[in-house]
């Protein structure tokens, strides 16, 4: 994501994280907040395109868990992560109030650096996967005219 967007890289980042992360770098009681829309369990359908810029089509449906809380302080936040979890959701709805009020830097250095981190180090790790399996092909030229 771009730097001229800082809240959808980190709403991002929280729907891509694991919600047992989530549970370990913010451990904290939530604050009082409340609900705008509890969590709501759905699907979605995921749309591709050939080539990355032909013409869209329904690649299927994915599930997905969707939140929205309101902070005393009137912050709101938003979460629609993939899968079933209520709580991964909730808790991404309110790190993303959270994340507009005043605890921003605290959180960004305790939860989104190590989030980002982990992230940078599977993407790396795939990666060197991918290149083991890496097979070159090449021509060799005869010698013969």
């Amino acid at each position: 994501m771009t730097e001229s967007d800082p809240r959808r890289a980190w709403m991002g980042l929280l729907a891509r994280a694991k919600g047992v992360q989530l549970d370990r770098l913010w451990p904290d009681a939530p604050p009082p907040f409340d609900w705008l829309r509890r969590p709501d369990q759905g699907s979605m359908m995921v749309q591709g395109r050939a080539g990355a810029v032909g013409a869209a089509f329904n690649l299927g449906e994915v599930t997905v868990t969707r939140a929205s809380v309101r902070l005393a302080c009137g912050s709101v936040g938003h979460a629609l992560v993939q899968g079933l979890d209520a709580r991964k959701a909730e808790r991404a709805a309110l790190l993303d109030a959270l994340l507009q009020t005043q605890a921003h830097d605290d959180l960004a250095a305790r939860v989104l650096k190590p989030l980002r981190m982990a992230e940078a180090e599977a993407r790396e790790a795939r990666a060197k996967r991918a290149a083991a399996t890496k097979v070159d092909f090449f021509t060799m030229a005869r010698g013969d005219a």
